[in-house]
């Protein structure tokens, strides 16, 4: 077995874990100051609109020699504007001019037939009205609003509202994350974008699914016992989907990175970058949401509960009792809390196998002749 295989199976078993929980504040204090850095970015720079939500218009070439940045430069001439090109495979240019209307755009292709020296009837033009993009973009807008609120739903049914609402500050984050990273590149916002947003939210609920499905089976009749916090709990689910939650976020980057280094920058298929870096983002954001995020806030609140209060009130005095050393927030690294009430509290770090306990309870007290 893998040495990463070998840690994900003692992860599980609870055999070592990392104390997730008790880091906290400082997942929040990194999540703030990206989520800040997005949003400033986002205000200072503002998204690059593509025409089909600003309107616009996209010239086509007949097949040419010139070369994308000549190109670039023959278009900001001939219109004023900054304009985007990108080489087809059958060597023509597509030409994307924002905020043209019909008159303007009969005269850039004029001038750009002169500048192309062809016919201007060789060049093919299509407008995009700046109402079709209000459209498309209060269609995005609607849709992202409606996946929001079924999200939402679905998960109070299916668990609870604590958990619902971290899924749904989860997304959020990730959401402004990703919305601020376009902001600072200053890549052109496209429908392919709005799609790669979607995509990630979907995978990032996912992978806050997959954690919250562990920690509802593992707190059930949480209050019957007191070996372990609700805290200690919720870090237990988290480390046994840890490796899980990194080996499909990896695979799944894999050919994202791809797309979006490969593709879209040493090949230079600029047509990639719209929905591949959203992904590339996305789905490096939500995988650090749902652990980082959801589940500790999702302790935060559970915890504000009277009886689970209660609870670790109790937890703490028996262990006081007890002369346990194990702090509330400690990982859990021993087995379900279904065993005999005494049993002394899990710590971090490997613990006593089962055979070795075997081994003790039948080798003599007595010194060995």
């Amino acid at each position: 077995m893998s040495k990463l295989g070998n840690l994900g199976a003692r992860l599980h078993r609870g055999e070592v874990s990392y104390d997730f929980i008790g880091h906290r504040k400082l997942w929040y204090g990194i999540s703030v100051l990206i989520t800040i850095t997005a949003i400033l970015g986002l205000g200072v720079r503002g998204l690059n609109m593509g025409i089909d939500f600003q309107g616009g218009a996209v010239f086509t070439t007949p097949k040419t020699s010139v070369s994308v940045s000549q190109a670039e430069e023959y278009a900001a001439e001939a219109s004023g504007h900054d304009a985007v090109v990108q080489k087809l495979g059958n060597g023509t240019l597509r030409i994307q001019i924002a905020g043209m209307d019909t008159q303007q755009s009969d005269q850039i292709k004029t001038e750009l037939a002169k500048d192309f020296k062809v016919d201007p009837e060789r060049i093919a033009a299509d407008l995009v009205g700046p109402s079709w993009g209000d459209q498309i973009a209060n269609k995005a807008w609607q849709g992202l609003a409606i996946f929001m609120v079924l999200v939402v739903i679905y998960l109070a049914i299916a668990f609870e509202w604590r958990m619902a609402i971290a899924a749904l500050v989860a997304l959020i984050h990730d959401i402004t994350i990703t919305v601020g990273i376009y902001a600072l590149v200053g890549f052109e916002v496209t429908p392919g974008t709005v799609i790669g947003l979607l995509t990630i939210l979907g995978y990032s609920l996912y992978d806050t699914v997959v954690v919250f499905d562990s920690l509802k089976e593992q707190t059930k009749d949480i209050t019957k016992q007191t070996r372990f916090t609700y805290s200690e709990i919720a870090n237990r689910s988290i480390n046994g989907t840890l490796v899980r939650s990194i080996n499909t976020t990896v695979v799944a980057l894999l050919p994202v990175a791809g797309l979006l280094f490969i593709g879209g920058g040493f090949l230079g298929a600029g047509t990639l970058n719209d929905i591949s870096l959203s992904l590339f983002v996305g789905l490096a954001a939500g995988a650090y949401s749902s652990i980082f995020i959801a589940t500790p806030l999702v302790a935060d609140l559970k915890e504000r509960e009277p009886q689970l209060k209660a609870l670790k009130k109790r937890v703490l005095a028996k262990r006081a009792q007890g002369g346990d050393q194990a702090e509330p927030s400690a990982a859990v690294a021993g087995e379900a809390y279904d065993g005999p009430e005494d049993a002394a509290p899990a710590v971090v770090g490997p613990r006593e196998t089962s055979a070795a306990r075997s081994r003790g309870r039948g080798r003599p007290s007595g010194k060995r002749r």
